[in-house]
């Protein structure tokens, strides 16, 4: 993976897929008010506010639901994003 300088305002998460291979997802800010999610893939996830704050909360019930195993299969989420144009 080439490595490149962040712009100001960008935001990397580093984490390992399944294989257990280092990705990186790039959190960038949109010229129009949005968040947009560049993956490894290449895909780009733009999501305005109320959709950033929905994953935000989607995100934080699962882990909170880690410690349940039993309930982990009720914590589901799916965030509808705003389809990118390359």
């Amino acid at each position: 993976m080439r490595r490149r300088r962040r712009k100001p305002g960008e935001q990397v998460s580093t984490w390992r897929d399944i294989a257990r291979r280092r990705r990186q997802i790039l959190v960038v800010p949109t010229d129009d008010d949005r968040v947009a999610l560049v993956l490894p893939s290449g895909e780009v996830a733009v999501l305005d506010p109320l959709q950033a704050g929905r994953l935000r909360g989607a995100l934080r019930d699962v882990v909170y639901a880690l410690d349940n195993r039993a309930t982990l299969d009720e914590h589901q989420h799916a965030i509808p994003t705003v389809r990118a144009h390359a």
